[in-house]
C-alpha cells in the first residue's frame, strides 16, 4: 500500500483536487490489492494441501486423515476422489481470483485489448 500512494498515479489524483478518501480507496487500495488477491488464492492451494499434515500431527479427524488411512490400505477410489475433489476446489478458487481481479481492475477485461 505505501509503493501504491508513492505512485505517480495518486499525486496526479491529489492534483486533480480529489478527497484523501477518494484517493485511497478508489486508487491505492485497488492497486495495491492485486497482489494480495493472487496470494490469498496461492495460499488456499497450500492450505488444501497442509490438511494431511496437520490433522496427522494433531490427531484430527478429517478429509486429510482419511486421504492418509486411504492411502495406507491402497483405496485407490477414494484417493482419486480426492485428487479430483482438490483439484475441483483449487480451480474454482482461482476462477474466484480471476474474477475479483476484474472487480478490483476493470483493465484486466479476459480477452480485452491491451492497447486501447
Amino acid at each position: 500500500m505505501l509503493d501504491a500512494l508513492s505512485e505517480d498515479y495518486v499525486f496526479e489524483a491529489y492534483a486533480k483536487g480529489l478527497k484523501e478518501r477518494e484517493v485511497v480507496l478508489k486508487h491505492a487500495f485497488r492497486n495495491a490489492s492485486v497482489p494480495v488477491v493472487t496470494q490469498v488464492g496461492l495460499d488456499i492451494g497450500t492450505l488444501l494441501g497442509g490438511t494431511v499434515i496437520i490433522e496427522q500431527i494433531f490427531g484430527w479427524p478429517g478429509i486429510g486423515n482419511f486421504l492418509l488411512t486411504s492411502v495406507m490400505s491402497r483405496d485407490y477410489p477414494v484417493i482419486a476422489g480426492f485428487v479430483l475433489l482438490i483439484a475441483l476446489i483449487f480451480v474454482i478458487v482461482n476462477i474466484l481470483v480471476d474474477i475479483l481481479y476484474v472487480c478490483i481492475d476493470p483493465r484486466m477485461k479476459p480477452g480485452g485489448n491491451i492497447h486501447g
